[in-house]
């Protein structure tokens, strides 16, 4: 948890940094397989567009042209080598970039439903993506149709995070601006009615003087 805590600190440094091209390519590196937090920094990127730092029309591009080119990899990795990468991956004692739990969920639910296991793979079943990938080249799945799913899924798994973020952020700006409208108002009513009340003050001593005046007379 403390690990992926800094590495998720460490990426949101780099895209405050560097933009656009950090985003692409940590879409990327995650779309291939990697064990990123791709969402949480998705939702980073959505607020970080709301104060003004991005266009979320161009997030959106950027995420859905980086998280097609990942799975396009990781798919041509499957075709090469997909029962070997597959096995190796499954092996224990190897660098856990794959559970093998996730192997065997990503080639069952494969089998069930084919096409649509890839598109909701891409956003709803995101930890599968990567495993998915490798099973639809290793299965020798259509190009043609698994690009179709994909890219259809990679648009829901780029918009939801960032529209999320967004969301979220434009409405700790208006909670924050209408507290500050309220404070504003509670100070100027204050400040009102203090003036007011001197008016008050400074009127009835003026007529105490005046009646006090024309008593002497």
């Amino acid at each position: 948890m403390g690990d992926m805590s800094s590495l998720l600190s460490i990426l949101l440094h780099g895209l405050h940094e560097y933009g656009y091209p950090i985003l692409w390519l940590i879409i990327l590196i995650a779309a291939v397989g990697l064990p990123l937090p791709a969402s949480l920094v998705l939702r980073a990127a959505g607020a970080f567009a709301a104060h003004g730092d991005f266009n979320i029309a161009l997030l959106i591009g950027i995420t859905i042209t980086a998280a097609s080119y990942g799975d396009s990899v990781g798919y041509f990795i499957g075709r090469c080598w997909g029962s070997k990468t597959l096995h190796w991956l499954g092996q224990p004692r190897r660098l856990q970039l794959i559970s093998p739990r996730s192997i065997t969920c990503s080639r069952h639910y494969f089998k069930c439903k084919g096409g649509w296991a890839i598109f909701f793979s891409r956003f709803l079943f995101s930890a599968l993506g990567g495993v998915m990938n490798l099973l639809a080249g290793a299965e020798r799945y259509p190009y043609r149709r698994f690009l179709l799913y994909d890219v259809t899924g990679e648009t829901l798994g780029a918009v939801i995070p960032l529209s999320l973020g967004y969301a979220l952020a434009v409405c700790l700006l208006i909670s924050a601006r209408t507290s500050k409208v309220c404070q504003n108002r509670r100070y100027g009513s204050t400040k009102e009615s203090r003036l007011a009340r001197r008016t008050t003050d400074a009127s009835l001593e003026a007529e105490r003087g005046r009646l006090a005046t024309k008593g002497h007379r």
